[in-house]
């Protein structure tokens, strides 16, 4: 493992440039990118459906175990890692942030969808069987029209790619749609993308009500209903997240990093770091460190 977690664009990942997307089988592109298996992260989005094989993939830190007719999703800055088995195949699409901003008139469409939310248990999906013969045909689609460089073969990637975000985004919606008002759901999502911009110095769900124009008791229960857990704890796992993708950035002190996230000395962050994980920030790298190195190894 290099001293700085590699980040990736899309065009480091492609033998040509096409502008703000990539589209490939994905036995060929792991055979072309095999260092990808160490940890390391992306500028873009980034999903794969899997239609063959075995093995690990580990997404900020949670492993999955890989299946055939399971499609992963990842948003830019995600720490990601895999570990495979035997014969691996399926499909890979890589797209930039930009790629359909100049398409949608709602810069935000895409966040809608729980699987680009951020969360890790929205990020891995096993497609039922009614529907995966569907899915795999638009991603052949996906390939035909990214190989054949027909007039207005950017813009039929974009509706074929919404057809499959709409398809497999239906499944989430039809689990949730039960439990949760469209002025509720509205709100979380409004609570974690705050969080996303102010985890760094905002701590307290208090500060996030304010910004909401709800009370604190309010915020606590709707997180309680729909996540299982307080709204303090959702902002905490956040901060520990954000810890645990600048530690295995092995240039970066435990110091530097508490600077980072904001917190006043090194010894406050390892008691957090600590309380939330059961490890000290510097288990936590040497742990990584050994499971990193052994997934490589079994690589070879």
């Amino acid at each position: 493992m290099t001293k700085d977690i590699p980040i990736y664009d899309i065009c480091t990942l492609s033998e040509f440039k096409q502008e703000d997307i990539l589209i490939s089988r994905f036995a060929p592109y792991l055979a072309q990118h095999h260092n990808l298996s160490l940890a390391h992260k992306h500028t873009f989005y980034h999903l794969v459906l899997f239609t063959e094989g075995a093995g690990t993939h580990a997404i900020d830190f949670e492993q999955f175990e890989v299946k055939p007719y399971q499609i992963y999703f990842m948003i830019p800055g995600q720490v990601h890692s895999w570990a495979f088995g035997g014969v691996v195949d399926g499909y890979v699409i890589n797209f930039s942030a930009q790629f359909f901003q100049s398409f949608l008139l709602k810069p935000d469409y895409l966040e809608q969808f729980s699987f680009f939310n951020g969360s890790i248990k929205d990020a891995v999906v096993d497609l039922p069987a009614a529907i995966q013969t569907e899915i795999v045909l638009l991603f052949e689609q996906l390939i035909t029209e990214s190989e054949k460089g027909a007039r207005l073969g950017t813009d039929m990637v974009k509706a074929l790619l919404l057809q499959v975000f709409i398809t497999v985004g239906r499944l989430g919606y039809e689990k949730q749609s039960g439990n949760i008002n469209a002025y509720n759901y509205t709100l979380l999502k409004n609570f974690q993308k705050l969080i996303e911009q102010h985890y760094q110095t905002l701590r307290l769900p208090k500060d996030y009500a304010q910004l909401l124009y709800i009370t604190p008791n309010h915020l606590n229960a709707l997180c309680k209903d729909v996540l299982g857990m307080p709204a303090g704890e959702v902002i905490r796992n956040r901060i520990i997240l954000e810890a645990k993708r600048l530690l295995i950035n092995l240039n970066l002190t435990i110091s530097e990093i508490a600077l980072k996230l904001n917190f006043d000395d090194n010894s406050y962050f390892t008691k957090f770091f600590k309380k939330q994980t059961g490890l000290t920030p510097e288990e936590f790298r040497k742990d990584t460190l050994k499971i990193t190195s052994y997934e490589n190894t079994k690589l070879r």
